[in-house]
């Protein structure tokens, strides 16, 4: 929910298990309150960009205790004198603020935190792929992209690599082959 002109968290949905939440270049400002209570299990929190001002207004984050890394750049709050300490001290479960920790190491790659995650990001990848390795080899070995079955047939379409896909095509180029793409 980047850069949409939010002035309100207030009607956010639940979202239990919501670990990351993009919330840039709004003009939020305040009722971050709202996070803890609807998204309990964040981990990585932006909110660069919006028109939060004091600490006071942080605050409202302790209340997520899985909360790694939060972003506030270009936000009002960046130039209090000790901005960083005062974050790393009111908000002592978060490892990286701006994108730096309290040694002003950088942070990984958020696509890196997601591989680096815990072992739930993992299973959850190997559902969305499917199961590994059967649909793999068949993709290496089958390029015409479908599963004929038929010696014959998978020769052939060896020798048709470029209209995959396309009904008919392979009927028209070759009338030795009476009709056997029908069944496709």
């Amino acid at each position: 929910m980047a850069n949409v002109e939010l002035t309100s968290l207030a009607k956010l949905p639940t979202l239990s298990k919501l670990r990351k939440l993009e919330l840039s270049d709004n003009i939020i400002s305040g009722g971050l309150e709202v996070l803890a209570e609807r998204c309990p299990n964040l981990t990585y929190l932006n909110l660069s960009g919006n028109k939060i001002k004091d600490l006071g207004t942080v605050e409202a984050l302790q209340n997520l205790k899985n909360l790694k890394s939060l972003d506030l750049f270009n936000c009002e709050i960046t130039n209090l004198e000790d901005y960083r300490d005062s974050i790393f001290e009111l908000l002592q479960q978060i490892t990286y603020l701006d994108g730096f920790d309290q040694e002003d190491n950088e942070a990984p790659d958020s696509e890196d935190d997601d591989e680096e995650g815990d072992e739930d990001d993992d299973d959850e990848d190997e559902d969305e792929a499917g199961p590994p390795g059967e649909y793999e080899e068949e993709d290496d070995e089958d390029d015409g992209g479908s599963d004929l079955g038929e010696g014959e047939e998978e020769e052939e379409d060896e020798d048709d690599d470029d209209d995959y896909g396309v009904r008919g095509e392979k009927r028209k180029r070759d009338p030795e082959d009476e009709g056997e793409e029908e069944d496709d």
